[in-house]
Formats: C-alpha cells, structure tokens, sequence
C-alpha cells in the first residue's frame, strides 16, 4: 500500500527531481526570457508610435508601471484606429508566437520530470545524498525533443482552451467594472476591489488546473478529454495536499520577489556613488538571472511534486481496484 508523503517529503522530492535534471531549468528560463523580450519589441514600437503622433518625451512613458504602459498606449492610439489596430496585431503576433514556443518547451519539460519521477525511488526518505540526484537524473536531449513530437500537439489545444478560459474571465471582469452597477448600494471603488481579487484568484485556478491536465496528458499520454477525469479524480481526493502544495510554491515565489526587490533596492543605493556605482549594473544583471533561475526551479518543483501526487493516487486506485476484484472500463 502506497501511503502519501508529507508536504514537505513531497516538496523535497519535487525539488531533487528538479535540481537533478538543472538543464529543463535552463531551458525554461532562456525560453521566458526570449518570450518577455520579444514582447518587449512591439511595446517600445507602441511607445515611438505613440510618441511620433501626439509628442513628448518616451521617458516619461517607459517610467509606468509595466502593466499601465499598454493599457496607456491603448488609450492614447484610440483617436488613430489604424496606428491602435497595427499596434495591437504586432502585438498579438508577437504574443502568439511567444506561446507556442512556450508551449513546446513545457512539453519537453515535463516529459523529463515525468520520466524523472518514474526513474526515482524514495529519494524523499532518509538524509540527502548525492546518489539521491543520480536516482533522478533523467536528461537527454533526445527525450526533451521527443516530449515536444509527442506532446506538442494536445499541449497547443490546451493553451488555445485556456485562452478562451482568459477571455471569458477578461470579459466578466471588464463588465463588472465598466457595465452598470450591480447594486447602487454598493461603492464602486469596493466593487472593482472585489472584482480584482476574484479575476486574480480565477487566473490562480485557471493556470492551476491547466498544469495539472498538461502533467495528467504527459504521464498518462492521453487525449485532453481522457485527462480531464483523471484531474477532477486528483482534485477530489488530493484537494488538501494540492492546495497545501500551490500555497507552498506561492509562498516560496512570493518570498523570492521579496528577496529580489530588496537586493535590487540596496543595488539602487550604491548606483549613484562614483566608481562604486559601476558595480551596480553586473550586481543587478546577476540578481537578475539569480531571480529567474529560482522562480523556475520552484515552479518546476511543483510541477514535479504534483507528478507524485498524480501516480501515488493512481496507484492507490489500482491497488483498491485490484483488492476488490473491480475494474472499470477504460478508454484506450
């Protein structure tokens, strides 16, 4: 009988998988840092543009906050629909684009977790080794490119399903906050408070399913359709240590953040000293990839412990199955 680890023997497990098999988070980090690059091109062209039609400085505009500057260039190209449309398919474009790479690259990397996780035995008991990261080691090349041939396909029709999921998220949100009041008792500003933190915890969930049918379609190497009651089986009967485990890797990611905006803020002081202030822009460009790096190895160690998660209770289910002499019909 296969008993379920603790968190923190999940996480652990999780971790080493991830850390044994470093070069899917390589892969992963150069991967997003191509996609936010290459969306960068359309934004500072949106930037020039707005700037060529109505004047001003473009310092002025690249100083917002990374999520006010589109929503800003947007309404600025309003008055000039035909600069706003090829902004906005620039835009899409490039947005496309960047996440059918992403979608191929999650393909292969979660081919090589899975396999990974098979491959390893209880490398979460006892003390930490270094055989523990041998046990785990499953990298090749051959098997990350063989993930992106078999899973590429099923992995594009889920993020074309979680981007109608975003739309009609974006939609209800939208028309929350700009269609007629709900109640004329209620405060607007409190209305789109609330509102926000439903669209913010509807994303968390949206993503999270999606990941967890990306793992499912991987390990079991099913159609989208035939994963879905494998994830509602895992929702059902994991929820405690699922959402324990999503709390973890948040926590972990936020703690990160944290760490990252004070490095970058004690790095800002020492910018404007003379000939000291030189060593800013290595130091900062070393958090910067330090930053990446981590917040990659903690999203793959949660996709690695949910992959544990996912077998441990298929083989619960088998072992009960097998027990009682009940074998429901699967769909091949």
């Amino acid at each position: 009988m296969i008993v379920p680890g603790s968190l923190k023997r999940s996480l652990k497990r999780g971790a080493i998988v991830s850390a044994a098999n470093w070069q899917v988070v390589f892969v992963q980090f150069i991967a997003d840092t191509l996609f936010k690059t290459l969306l960068a091109v359309p934004v500072v062209g949106g930037v020039m543009l707005v700037v060529l039609l109505v004047g001003g400085d473009p310092a002025d505009l690249l100083r917002l906050e990374p999520s006010q500057i589109v929503p800003t260039m947007v309404g600025v190209l309003l008055a000039q629909p035909a600069a706003l449309v090829a902004f906005l398919s620039a835009l899409g474009l490039v947005l496309a684009s960047g996440s059918v790479l992403m979608f191929a690259v999650k393909a292969g990397t979660v081919t090589v977790l899975a396999a990974a996780d098979a491959a390893a035995g209880p490398i979460e008991e006892g003390p930490l080794r270094m055989s523990s990261f041998d046990d785990a080691r499953a990298w090749s090349l051959e098997l990350f490119t063989g993930g992106v041939r078999g899973l590429f396909d099923r992995y594009l029709r889920l993020g074309i399903s979680l981007s109608a999921v975003y739309a009609v998220i974006a939609g209800a949100y939208l028309l929350v906050v700009f269609g007629p009041p709900l109640s004329p008792r209620l405060d607007g500003s409190l209305i789109v408070g609330i509102a926000s933190l439903v669209l913010i915890v509807a994303i968390t969930l949206a993503n999270f399913v999606y990941l967890l049918l990306q793992i499912v379609v991987a390990v079991e190497d099913c159609a989208v359709y035939q994963a879905v009651p494998h994830v509602v089986r895992l929702l059902k009967h994991r929820t405690r240590d699922l959402l324990q485990a999503l709390a973890a890797i948040l926590a972990l990611m936020a703690m990160s953040t944290a760490a990252s905006i004070l490095a970058t803020a004690a790095l800002g002081l020492i910018a404007f000293v003379p000939f000291v202030g030189l060593a800013a822009l290595p130091l900062q460009l070393c958090a910067w990839l330090v930053r990446g790096v981590v917040f990659q190895f903690v999203g793959l160690t949660g996709v690695a412990t949910y992959v544990r998660m996912h077998r441990t209770l298929r083989a619960r289910i088998s072992e009960a199955e097998t027990a009682t002499g009940f074998h429901p019909v699967r769909s091949s």
